[in-house]
């Protein structure tokens, strides 16, 4: 079980700005004075550090200025080389090497999928997903939100021979590797019972559980607004009475953190209106379509409106953005075995979180 992060050569950045390095496949380089910094370090923290990827997604507060720009009636102004998009104050221009992103709001929802084309250029995709390292086993568990994947981590970190890789988002090569993002989690309400550790002592107050859909409701639909507001937009994500952020390290040690594993089984996760759990084999091209819907889907709509932004002015067009992310992931699930697991609505996350633990305990204690 690999337990340090992977590393590429290292080069010197410009002083004082903000460097990341993708697991040696893409170079983020976050300007000083960028409005969105603060949610960029949190958010990329598990990859600081300089880089000599040949990709590379530069991040900045100044505009580029592109007199020439068409203009989609007033929804976007573009170039062959770029795209300004006014409701979310973003411009993203293409580069010889990658993208920069340029802006004066919170610069995450533009950086994720920009960063998922240039990981996919790199025959590496992003999936949303838990996954884990067990025993040198590398276990994805893609989901929608809120099927349980912060409870199924904790539940698998509970056996010795388990390693963290993520709870939320994480890379997938087509080699078949799975690539850890383990960047801070986010701990609710009913994950009480589960990591009861974060709840004790004198910590941020989290709202009653009966009320977090009603605040996560709102939460999404001032979303769009907030991310323009960057201080703002900082503000809430840390003191939101929704959830606690923490960082995988903190919860499970830093040892118990690793980097990378061959995938060797993967494992779709869905609620469902039933009473019983159902287990079901599913298709290479079943689960390869459903990963590339799922992340898609489960981005911010911010995030959603640049990918639909990109391909209808043609700097990614949407059969290359969705095709070649589909060709990696088909390529690394190739004799992969492949299962679709339906879970009750009505189940508590501790009682479905075991029951998941159970079957990928079945399958790879063999």
């Amino acid at each position: 079980m690999s337990r340090t992060m992977s590393s590429a050569v290292r080069v010197t950045q410009p002083q004082n700005s903000l460097s990341f390095d993708i697991h040696g496949l893409v170079a983020v380089q976050v300007e000083p004075g960028t409005p969105g910094e603060a949610q960029l370090r949190d958010m990329l923290s598990p990859f600081v550090g300089d880089s000599l990827a040949a990709k590379r997604l530069r991040v900045g507060a100044d505009y580029s200025s592109f007199a020439d720009q068409s203009r989609a009636e007033d929804a976007y102004r573009y170039t062959d080389r770029s795209l300004f998009i006014p409701e979310d104050r973003v411009q993203v221009v293409q580069t010889d090497d990658g993208y920069r992103v340029e802006g004066r709001g919170e610069l995450l929802t533009a950086v994720i999928p920009l960063l998922d084309r240039l990981c996919v250029q790199e025959k590496t995709a992003m999936v949303h997903a838990a996954i884990v390292d067990y025993g040198g086993a590398g276990v994805l568990l893609p989901a929608w939100g809120g099927v349980g994947k912060t409870s199924t981590v904790a539940k698998l970190l509970a056996l010795p021979e388990v390693g963290f890789m993520a709870d939320d988002w994480g890379f997938l090569s087509s080699d078949g590797t799975l690539l850890s993002y383990a960047k801070p989690m986010f701990i609710k309400p009913h994950h009480r019972e589960i990591y009861p550790e974060l709840f004790q002592g004198s910590r941020k107050p989290l709202a009653p559980g009966w009320l977090t859909p009603t605040i996560s409701q709102l939460a999404t639909a001032v979303h769009p607004v907030i991310v323009r507001y960057p201080r703002t937009a900082s503000f809430t994500r840390r003191w939101s009475p929704e959830h606690r952020m923490v960082h995988p390290e903190e919860v499970f040690g830093a040892e118990r953190v690793s980097s990378r594993a061959p995938v060797q089984l993967a494992m779709f996760l869905e609620r469902y209106g039933g009473d019983d759990a159902e287990l079901e084999q599913a298709s290479l091209e079943w689960m390869t379509s459903r990963i590339v819907g799922n992340f898609h889907s489960e981005l911010p709509m911010v995030s959603r409106r640049l990918v639909e932004a990109l391909g209808a002015t043609g700097l990614v067009p949407l059969q290359d953005h969705f095709g070649e992310k589909a060709a990696v992931v088909r390529a690394a699930l190739q004799g992969v075995p492949c299962w679709r697991l339906r879970l009750p609505s009505s189940w508590s996350a501790d009682r479905a979180s075991d029951l998941v633990c159970q079957v990928v305990r079945s399958k790879l204690d063999r």
